[in-house]
This record gives C-alpha cells, structure tokens and sequence, in this order.
C-alpha cells in the first residue's frame, strides 16, 4: 500500500482546506471490497454511509469532512478545484478529502461504485462555489469543522492523524 498528502489552494472559487487530501491507495485486494471499505469505515466511526457513483460536477462540503472508497471498477476524479490534479482510482483506492476541497468525477462512464463516508456520520452540504455574498460564512463554516477521532481506514494511526494536526 502506498499513501500520499497533496495540499491545494483556494482558488476563489473551491476554497480546499489547509488540511491536505490523503490518498491511499490499494488497501485492499478484492476484486469487489465495498463490503471490506464500508466495515472498515464504520469501525472507524467514519459513518452515513453510501454507495453511488461521485458528482460529475466540482462541488465541496463545507461542514465536514469525507472519505471515498473505491468498491469496484476504476474512475478518474478531478480534486482540488480548477488548479486541482486528477486522480485515477483502481479498486481498494481511499481518498480522504477534508471539509472545503472540491471534487468530481471527470470519467465518462459509470462503471465503477464508490463507498463513501463521514466523520461521526455528519450530514453533509453541497456547495459548488464561493459566492461573493457568503464567503466569509463558508471560509468560517469549514475552519470549524472538527478533526476526526480516527483515520477512516487505519484508526489510530494512519497519514490523517499525522498530517492533519
């Protein structure tokens, strides 16, 4: 398994976050490990579960964080807003994107299913910019989103609790 930071910037339009996005990828080998991604993020308390495709569209949440893993399939996600990079995941990919980044999915097709979670199971919103009018409210919502207990896949240890302090 290999894991990685990447840090981006607000670029007036995605805020992203201080926090970097951490990317881990091949936690599992299973040719279908969504049920393996879905335990595991529950026994991290990373919860409101779901299993879906990801947004074709750039959008962040302002009021918490999120964590995505790859059940099956392969799928290419834009993260970071416009000076964002493109990721490409394989199954048994994870990628934890703090509360303010933004992200989407730029494959055609799809062809794969994500199981995605939340900290606490936090309900989550859906903002696809800064507006003029509310950005100071939304800067202010996402720095008081509060740092998880446990990394969503490695509990009390993991690259989450190292880089996000």
């Amino acid at each position: 398994m290999n894991a990685k930071a990447y840090y981006f910037g607000d670029d007036g339009i995605i805020p992203n976050h201080k926090f970097p996005v951490i990317v881990y990828s091949q936690c599992v080998d299973l040719e279908d490990c969504s049920d393996w991604l879905e335990t595991t993020f529950k026994k991290n308390n990373w919860l409101n579960n779901w299993r879906d495709i990801v947004l074709p569209y750039d959008h962040f949440h302002s009021n918490t964080h999120e964590v995505l893993g790859l059940g099956w399939g392969s799928v290419s996600l834009k993260i970071g807003g416009a000076n964002g990079q493109i990721f490409h995941l394989s199954a048994g990919d994870v990628i934890i994107i703090p509360a303010g980044v933004g992200h989407y999915s730029v494959s055609e097709h799809a062809n794969y299913r994500m199981v995605g979670g939340y900290p606490n199971g936090l309900d989550w919103d859906l903002k696809t910019g800064l507006e003029p009018g509310e950005r100071a409210q939304i800067l202010q919502a996402i720095s008081e989103v509060e740092m998880p207990e446990k990394d969503p896949v490695f509990g009390n240890g993991g690259l989450l609790l190292d880089r996000w302090k």
